[in-house]
């Protein structure tokens, strides 16, 4: 692993770090938008909960915590059986490059097993779209919709 750098399950003694580099990856240019700041404790809380369906790591480098990635597990039926997505990948500023994101997609691969692993990234994130094509990932020509509760 890339300079002793370890991926450890969350623990609720994580939660105020998690919440802390959560808000960091909402507010970087990985993601469209920012979300609602409430959400940041929600996915934490489901995660402490149980591991059905949400799976919190956080990266380690000795005593400090460098970066986290967030997990959902889905039964897809185009995949013919589990899809773990890699919802976040995050590393903190001065980890970046350093090989982390690969050591932990293939860290993911080992511990969950599953029929697909599936991704998303920002056009303009060149970077990681080069570092998921190097390891195998295909890109989608899918165009995603949503449609969120309305409150």
């Amino acid at each position: 692993m890339s300079d002793g750098v370890s991926f450890v399950r969350a623990a609720e003694s994580d939660r105020d770090v998690f919440i802390e580099m959560s808000k960091e990856f909402y507010s970087s240019p990985a993601v469209l938008s920012d979300i609602n700041p409430e959400f940041h404790g929600n996915v934490f809380d489901e995660a402490m909960r149980s591991d059905c369906y949400v799976v919190i790591y956080v990266f380690k480098s000795g005593e400090d915590v460098i970066g986290y990635g967030l997990l959902n597990k889905m039964f897809a039926h185009e995949a013919g059986g589990l899809t773990v997505w890699i919802e976040e990948l995050y590393v903190r500023d001065g980890y970046r490059g350093s090989g982390i994101g690969s050591e932990f997609l293939r860290f993911v691969e080992k511990e969950h097993p599953a029929m697909r692993y599936r991704l998303e990234t920002e056009p303009e994130n060149e970077a990681a779209a080069r570092l998921y094509e190097r390891l195998g990932y295909q890109k989608l020509d899918y165009c995603q919709m949503y449609k969120d509760k309305q409150a």
